[in-house]
């Protein structure tokens, strides 16, 4: 969703200019989040002020808004924070006004960043007007930035520190949120804290660290008060600076640090990262000493925080060539299938081996049945894949919507698994239904596409399905990376089952041939461009199947309609007479997904229904089949795979179809109105 990115520089010479350019560079990696409004806030003269910079629309609009201003650019800081947002509007219209960084005051005292929803805003807000606070948003981000001043007057001159001043504050929070707080009371620092939404930390230095990780201290007022001297202050009190920054000498290296809800925004700088917790928070001091603290005690979580290594790669996050994030991806899927597949699959042998499952296979053979819960296009990869779990396993499965799953508060018994799949790792309806099901003492499984992400770090065991970033915000190669992972992991918990060896390597040998089928379907992708001129004008559109490619309907109508903004529905064939059929006639475009397989007369006895009623569907058929006839038909032909892998080849053209169509009605296909990448508020 909204974007959190930071830049702070300690003992390293840098002037104004290169802090901005590295805010608006870190914004937009980060664009495709949230992208309705954007803003900067850096330091002002000797640390004693804060500039605030916003503006409506894209990044570009906010630079040309940077460069047009009268700073002066050649100003040099030897320390510095800057703090920067890029946001998807839930409380108030995009506006300059709404748009973060949000302020304690006309003097911005306090400057704030935030992603996630503060749902208690209103009655702070009740309370903070009364106290004669003025509010100049509809946000309710702006209700924490005065919430942090009218704290910190009312210690009345008493020194407070910054951690406890923005404990005090989050404890009257409730909500979702990843916060970046910086104050003109508090020059050189900064407090990140997490609860929802995701937040890490870039480290970059000149020196090695002496260790890679970086301790979880207490935090307690007796803490913040206690005198370093004092012989019977806390060992946490005492500890000045982290041992993870401290040099042999004691003196404090240069160093430079990168805070941001994704890592696309960090991997140009640095590697080395630390990810922040829920409930996590985190001080920077003056002296550039990284303190992370925690905000609830007795949680059972690690007593520290390692730093990992990104394994991305800048050139995975630009778009090269390609006039789209949308269309790159598309055509990574031949190498995407690649990656997902690499190392898991002895072909030689008919062997599925998931590392991340290996120890639990026989825990998730023996349960009563396997609960899928996710949202959108993952929701849909979960549809995909239940025939073949349920085939190959001979377990109940059942596929929930995240938010729907919440709102039931559906019975999880301890003899369930419970399998949570996410592109990003981050979703938050998603996230809660799997802290809900953890506290039931289910099996939790992630299948995620971000290391180090919320779900991956909290499930017990889990799969990456290895597609790489994916900037679009409609997702493409995630979801057949997604559709792949869970086949596979079907064929994993299969395998102690004599009697579907035979159908067990057929898939295999399919998986073998599916990179290169891929490759095919893309070839396809001029004819495709054609067509969509016939339909990208269009009001509504239908999509039609049955069997393993109902799924394939509805990730193909939420392409459509996310990308080209045209209504279309996906229909479930054996529900063509219980309405939908009222629906047909000559003038309504409809596309039938009909490829060779168990249920091809059912979905032939559909297209019969369909022509009898004028209609004139587009066909997407298997390469080979003479039952259609091009001269009365419009056909997209794919190459015929096994059937239950098949959906990953029909899903393609219809990517490519929606993508033109969008093109051709103007949208821009990263970016559609209304939606952001990763949805980390419910």
């Amino acid at each position: 969703m909204c974007g959190i990115f930071a830049y702070l520089s300690y003992f390293v010479e840098k002037d104004r200019r290169y802090v901005a350019d590295t805010l608006l560079n870190g914004l937009s990696r980060l664009e495709y989040r949230g992208y309705d409004s954007s803003g900067i806030a850096i330091d002002g003269e000797e640390n004693e002020d804060t500039v605030i910079i916003k503006q409506v629309g894209k990044v570009s609009a906010l630079r040309a808004l940077v460069d047009s201003s009268n700073l002066d650019w050649n100003k040099t800081y030897n320390v510095q924070t800057s703090i920067s947002h890029t946001r998807w509007a839930t409380h108030g219209q995009p506006s300059p006004i709404n748009a973060h960084p949000h302020r304690s005051d006309s003097k911005n005292e306090f400057t704030i960043v935030h992603n996630g929803i503060i749902t208690n805003y209103k009655e702070l807000k009740t309370l903070l007007s009364n106290k004669g606070y003025q509010f100049e948003s509809d946000t309710d981000t702006e209700i924490v930035a005065k919430l942090l001043k009218y704290v910190y007057d009312s210690q009345r001159g008493q020194h407070i520190s910054f951690p406890d001043l923005a404990k005090a504050v989050t404890k009257e929070l409730e909500g979702a949120y990843a916060f970046l707080i910086k104050s003109v009371h508090y020059p050189g620092e900064i407090v990140a804290a997490r609860r929802g939404s995701p937040l890490l930390i870039g480290i970059k230095t000149l020196e090695d660290l002496a260790v890679d990780f970086v301790d979880v201290e207490e935090i307690t007022n007796s803490a913040a008060a206690a005198s370093i001297n004092d012989d019977k202050a806390p060992a946490y009190a005492k500890r000045a600076q982290s041992r993870t920054f401290a040099r042999a000498d004691g003196t404090t290296q240069p160093l430079e640090y990168f805070l941001a809800s994704d890592p696309s925004a960090i991997i140009e700088h640095t590697r080395r990262v630390l990810y922040l917790e829920d409930d996590d928070m985190a001080h920077i001091s003056g002296k550039g000493d990284l303190h992370i603290y925690r905000l609830r005690r007795d949680d059972g979580l690690s007593s520290i925080r390692s730093i990992k290594t990104l394994e991305m790669e800048l050139a995975a996050i630009m778009k090269g060539n390609f006039p789209h994030f949308m269309l790159k991806e598309i055509y990574e899927q031949p190498e995407s299938v690649v990656n997902t597949i690499r190392g898991r699959v002895d072909f030689g042998k008919h062997n599925v081996v998931l590392g991340g499952l290996r120890n639990y296979l026989a825990s998730i053979r023996r349960c009563r049945r396997i609960v899928f819960t996710a949202c959108g296009t993952s929701y849909n990869s979960c549809l995909a894949t239940r025939a073949i779990f349920e085939e190959l396993t001979e377990i109940p499965v059942s596929v929930e919507l995240s938010s729907e799953f919440l709102d039931r508060r559906s019975p999880i018994f301890r003899d369930d698994v419970c399998v949570f799949v996410s592109q990003s790792g981050e979703t938050a309806d998603t996230i809660l239904a799997l802290r809900y099901c953890l506290e039931r003492g289910a099996l939790c499984v992630g299948v995620t596409n971000t290391v180090g992400s919320s779900i991956s770090r909290e499930t017990h065991r889990g799969v990456h399905i290895n597609a790489g970033p994916e900037i679009g915000v409609a997702s493409t190669k995630a979801y057949t990376s997604q559709y792949l992972a869970l086949v596979m992991m079907a064929l994993q918990l299969g395998e102690d089952r004599i009697s579907m060896t035979d159908r067990r390597r057929e898939i295999i040998d399919g998986l073998r041939e599916l990179p290169n089928m891929v490759k095919q379907v893309l070839e396809l992708d001029a004819s495709i461009k054609d067509l969509s001129e016939s339909l990208y004008k269009e009001k509504s559109m239908l999509i039609l199947s049955r069997g393993f490619q109902s799924a394939t309907c509805l990730e193909g109508a939420l392409k459509i309609k996310e990308l080209s903004y045209i209504h279309c529905e996906g229909i479930m064939a054996g529900e063509l007479k219980h309405g939908p059929l009222a629906l047909i006639d000559e003038n309504i475009p409809i596309v039938i997904i009909m490829t060779q397989d168990s249920y091809y007369p059912k979905v032939q006895s559909a297209l019969q229904q369909v022509q009898a009623r004028k209609g004139k569907p587009i066909i997407i058929c298997n390469v080979g089949d003479e039952n259609i006839n091009e001269a009365d038909n419009k056909t997209i032909r794919i190459p015929r795979t096994v059937d239950c892998l098949q959906g990953i080849l029909s899903i393609i053209p219809l990517q490519l179809l929606s993508y033109h169509m969008a093109t051709l009605n103007g949208v821009d296909v990263d970016f559609p109105r209304n939606l952001a990448k990763s949805v980390t508020v419910e």
